[in-house]
């Protein structure tokens, strides 16, 4: 804990500054930063063998693996945060790794034989994909590097999962931009291989046809890949959801209107009556009243 940690340092800066004075260093300090990790506890109270409340690494290594019990650690707190011990959460840990082991190799037919490494990105779809992956490297490098913020940056992770099955399910096998989802893997295995190094390691070599995660340099984005150009409304005919239309977010009104009224759905609804008046709210939905 920290008063066993703050014992460390003052010996640390004790050794340092001695060192410093008969002129064997020239650093004055030992330690340009320093992260002092919480407690694991148990029902609320710090491990100890002499209380009992010890979990063993061994038995949650041979149910669930290694991968899960780094995770479950790094995920469950903040490292400078007592972390409570929480069965029920390792086995989400175990839950999301099985669900990350069933993305990659649900796709791996499809996308290792692929050798492009520059994608084109061309549909609403894969302009969402890519954004979300670039948007998930900036996140998770900041949380990682500039805060320490493992857990969040766990959390990004996750919601990159989430985005990943999201395409798959929603664009048709045969219209699906391989080259883009197998560097949506790519970066998803780089992310993941320091907070969980053997499924990483395991399913790179699936997808690339060698080992080596490890070796690969770590993830950049691209700030362009960020800006969205395009925003989805909801579509009301008299106050009724009835579709949705993508349009651009530099569109005006007028340009609004005409693209909803163009819609096949909008059309049939309205069919032959007058419509009274187009109401667009920006950025969440257009209302045609009809009459």
């Amino acid at each position: 804990g920290v008063e066993h940690a703050i014992l460390h340092l003052m010996y640390a800066r004790f050794f340092t500054k001695a060192l410093k004075d008969i002129g064997l260093i020239s650093a004055d300090e030992p330690f340009q930063n320093l992260l002092t990790q919480g407690m694991v506890l148990k029902d609320g109270a710090k491990m100890s063998k002499s209380k009992g409340n010890v979990v063993s690494p061994e038995e949650i290594i041979e149910e669930f693996g290694a991968d899960t019990a780094r995770l479950f650690i790094l995920f469950a707190a903040p490292p400078d945060r007592d972390l409570e011990w929480n069965d029920q959460a390792v086995e989400g840990c175990y839950r999301f790794l099985n669900r990350v082991w069933r993305l990659v190799t649900g796709q791996e037919e499809l996308v290792k034989g692929c050798s492009s490494t520059d994608p084109v990105i061309e549909t609403s779809r894969d302009k969402e994909l890519n954004r979300l992956l670039h948007h998930t490297v900036k996140r998770v490098t900041n949380d990682v590097s500039d805060r320490f913020n493992f857990n969040t940056a766990i959390s990004g992770i996750m919601e990159f999962v989430n985005g990943i099955y999201d395409y798959i399910e929603n664009v048709d096998q045969n219209a699906r931009n391989i080259p883009l989802l197998k560097q949506a893997f790519q970066v998803l295995l780089k992310l993941l291989a320091p907070f969980t190094p053997h499924i990483a390691e395991e399913l790179w070599e699936r997808i690339c046809g060698e080992p080596g995660v490890h070796l690969q340099s770590w993830p950049t984005y691209d700030p362009e890949a960020l800006v969205v150009d395009t925003v989805t409304l909801a579509v009301q005919v008299n106050g009724k959801v009835r579709d949705h239309v993508e349009v651009s977010v530099n569109a005006s009104q007028d340009e609004i209107q005409e693209q909803v009224l163009a819609l096949d759905r909008v059309r049939e609804l309205v069919g032959s009556k007058k419509v009274v008046k187009v109401i667009v709210v920006p950025q969440k939905l257009v209302n045609v009243v009809v009459k």
